[in-house]
């Protein structure tokens, strides 16, 4: 689209010449001069009757832009709404009030600019609010999806360069100049080639960043698809719609496609060895999306000591968020060659075993009755169900202490929460217990010892 205004600015007929490149050289080197003649003409052209066409000109496209933008909006609202979440901060008016009415201002001002210059009426002041219109619009657009401070400030400072070369006559000599500029590499390549394959390669691909992203936000809205999958296939539609641009740019520019056909074979080794640990991220990733194994908002626990709930499944890794508010990025591979408890694949309700030692001698029954008494003030406990009551257990006799465990089922929530569970109940228990009069025994041992050994051992081993 850009490209297209430019294109269509420096194509109008114009009422004086257009500069040569020789005649650019001589205004190079004479600069005052060459601005001077720009500056006596647009005193012509306020002087004349003309201005009064171009400044009616300048207010219909005005007009009819913002006539048009209210009515676009108000069609497409939901359209819009969509479109401003992919923009960075995610504001409606932002998009809509910024970027649509310079965007339909100034195809309407440069459809005016060139039925003007058809008829001979000059069109030099109108160049400039076009101009100034279509450069707005690239400002505005990057600054609402450029996150980096530099890149944004790059191309506002390029976009002012060109669009003062395109109100004074400037741009198309200077393309022609460049154009000349051949490079000796095999073939013939200018410096507008090059110019080009990077501008319509960073173009297709923002663009295909940018639809990639709209079209992320309406599958986030889709009930159909579980979150992620609604992830992975946003993340591959990106990666298609990349790739697509880039073939698509490469063959714009005459680039013969067949010539990647060692460069892709060269990519494959590439893959075999040094991205090998990429690509079975990425295979991984799709198996665990397919199989189902692991979805958004299950808590897992890893071989590798990791655990916490899933947040994010992406094609290379996954991100889980631990109870200490920790992100983590684990590599996909691990949750496919690895062991992985997901304790919410099925069902979130867990049973839970804790364990209580008691003196010997007490009361077994008692014991029984404090430690139920105890689960049943914790809130974590599942209740309501006949067959996952609490229960205690008698498990076995340790050196000073009789060994019971506490058997209780958990609530959905408590599964994603064990060390506070588990807290809870020791707490609850240890109180339980002190209201019984029941005493946990501090760890015992016996020291016998034979009377006179020492003493034996001390004669044998004195000198003489």
């Amino acid at each position: 689209m850009i490209v297209h205004f430019l294109a269509l600015a420096n194509t109008i007929p114009d009422i004086t010449d257009v500069p040569s490149i020789q005649d650019i050289g001589e205004g190079f080197r004479d600069i005052s001069t060459f601005f001077s003649s720009f500056l006596l003409r647009m005193q012509a052209e306020l002087l004349s009757g003309t201005i009064w066409l171009q400044l009616g000109g300048i207010v219909v496209a005005l007009a009819l832009g913002f006539i048009f933008t209210r009515i676009l909006r108000a069609a497409t609202g939901g359209f819009f709404a969509d479109l401003a979440e992919s923009f960075r901060g995610g504001k409606y008016e932002a998009v809509s009030a910024t970027l649509v009415f310079p965007l339909i201002a100034s195809t309407i001002i440069w459809l005016i600019i060139s039925g003007f210059a058809g008829r001979g009426i000059p069109v030099d002041y109108m160049r400039i609010v076009g101009a100034a219109l279509v450069a707005t619009l690239i400002i505005r657009t990057f600054a609402l999806t450029s996150r980096d401070p530099l890149w944004r400030w790059t191309i506002i400072v390029l976009t002012i360069i060109g669009a003062l070369l395109v109100v004074v006559r400037l741009f198309t000599p200077l393309i022609e100049f460049i154009d000349s500029l051949v490079l000796p590499l095999g073939e013939d390549l200018s410096l507008l080639d090059i110019f080009k394959v990077l501008v319509i390669a960073v173009a297709l691909v923002w663009g295909a960043s940018f639809f990639s992203r709209l079209i992320e936000t309406r599958l986030s809205k889709s009930e159909r698809m579980t979150p992620s999958v609604r992830g992975l296939f946003g993340q591959l539609v990106r990666i298609l719609m990349i790739g697509i641009a880039i073939f698509i740019a490469l063959n714009m520019i005459g680039i013969d496609l067949t010539a990647f056909a060692v460069f892709t074979g060269a990519l494959g080794v590439g893959i075999g060895f040094g991205l090998q640990s990429i690509f079975s991220n990425f295979v991984a990733g799709i198996i665990i999306i397919l199989e189902k194994t692991l979805k958004v908002g299950d808590f897992v626990d890893l071989e590798s000591g990791i655990t916490g709930e899933v947040r994010e499944i992406n094609v290379r890794s996954t991100l889980i968020t631990t109870n200490d508010n920790i992100d983590m990025l684990v590599p996909n591979s691990e949750f496919i060659n690895k062991r992985v408890i997901n304790w919410t694949l099925r069902e979130a309700k867990r049973r839970m075993h804790v364990p209580v030692g008691v003196a010997y001698g007490t009361d077994k029954d008692l014991v029984k009755k404090a430690i139920l008494e105890a689960a049943d003030n914790v809130e974590f406990t599942l209740k309501g169900f006949k067959n996952r009551k609490p229960d205690v257990w008698l498990v076995g006799f340790g050196d000073s202490s009789l060994d019971f465990e506490l058997i209780v089922w958990l609530t959905d929530e408590a599964t994603k929460k064990p060390g506070k569970v588990h807290a809870t109940y020791c707490w609850e228990i240890e109180t339980a217990l002190s209201k019984y009069g029941i005493a946990i025994p501090f760890p015992q041992r016996d020291l016998h010892l034979v009377s006179g050994s020492f003493g034996n051992e001390k004669e044998k081993g004195a000198p003489d």
